[in-house]
């Protein structure tokens, strides 16, 4: 057995780097990362990451008694995948991230930084990424799951992002977040520098991402909170029937506009403790910098990742409005 997350907070090395276990051959590519192939050749080739930020331990976690059950045989592997613990040093040290968001150094942006430890890893990640679908079988669709929490509250806890592609979304990831029991889905208007936009774009990957409730330490995760996004992923891993969604119909969301934070004034008109999806009428002021309102212009709008601490130049918000259709 491979213990990815006690390796990775030890920053230990396994004995051996390849090897079989319940009837799929494993490989482990570099701190934090795990490839797993099953002997019997699959159909789809599934990214699943989790501590791009490395405060964000419930994913960490489930990803972890999800690997734990695959090499004790309790969960049957039918797909390629590659397993992802983002962030090393950040998880070590239980912090979002070490100098800059590790989230916005994808589809190339670490290299307009100056280099260190996260993106020189944002640089690995891509190469090892590249590497893992470029030598998947051609014939087998690509899925990417990127797991985060977010920093606040929510009113609507458990929710995906879309990254921005001009084809339309994917029916089946569609089906399994809908069985996940999500809240919300949200689609991004134009492109970023995640994760999943970098997947989206390069290796055309039905690609999320993931938010499961709030930030906290290790330990103190109750992950039964997040027992059907659990039984849909282990669903997708073993290629058996999604559990039934038990949640009312999930709302839908279209990113209009970001707020950015382009001066050491700025202010954003909301509490420090207001929860992600709070709301916004028409003719209130977002936000405040450089003597200039940012004002609502929609009848209502919410507001998903508010964070005035961000550094100048970067995203402090996200404006959304609510669309009852799919995005096509």
């Amino acid at each position: 057995m491979v213990d990815l997350l006690a390796l990775t907070l030890t920053q230990r090395e396994p004995e051996q780097d390849t090897g079989e276990s319940a009837g799929f051959h494993w490989q482990w590519l570099g701190e934090g990362v795990l490839q797993c192939t099953p002997v019997s050749g699959y159909e789809k080739t599934i990214l699943l990451s989790a501590g791009i930020h490395g405060n964000e331990t419930a994913p960490i976690e489930l990803i972890d008694n999800i690997l734990k059950d695959l090499f004790a045989a309790k969960l049957m592997l039918k797909h390629r995948v590659l397993f992802v613990l983002g962030n090393p040093e950040a998880i070590r040290q239980g912090v979002r991230y070490l100098e800059n968001d590790m989230n916005r150094m994808f589809c190339g942006a670490h290299e307009a930084l100056t280099a260190d430890v996260e993106t020189r890893r944002a640089a690995e990640l891509e190469h090892i990424t590249s590497h893992f679908f470029h030598t998947s079988d051609v014939q087998a669709k690509a899925y990417h799951y990127d797991l985060h929490t977010a920093i606040r509250a929510s009113q609507l806890p458990l929710f995906a992002l879309f990254p921005y592609q001009s084809h339309p979304y994917d029916a089946a990831l569609l089906a399994q977040l809908d069985a996940a029991d999500l809240d919300a889905l949200v689609y991004h208007n134009s492109f970023g520098k995640t994760f999943t936009q970098f997947t989206a774009t390069h290796f055309q990957a039905a690609s999320t991402t993931l938010e499961l409730g709030k930030a906290k330490a290790f330990g103190h995760n109750d992950l039964s909170e997040f027992d059907q996004i659990d039984q849909v992923l282990r669903a997708i891993l073993s290629d058996t029937v999604l559990p039934v969604r038990h949640k009312p119909a999930i709302r839908e969301f279209k990113v209009m506009s970001s707020i950015i934070k382009h001066s050491d004034d700025f202010q954003l008109q909301l509490a420090a403790d207001a929860p992600n999806f709070s709301t916004f009428q028409k003719g209130d002021v977002l936000a405040i910098q450089s003597g200039e309102n940012q004002i609502v212009e929609h009848e209502q709008v919410w507001i998903l990742f508010p964070n005035p601490q961000v550094k100048k130049g970067l995203r402090a918000g996200l404006v959304l409005e609510e669309t009852t259709q799919h995005k096509k």
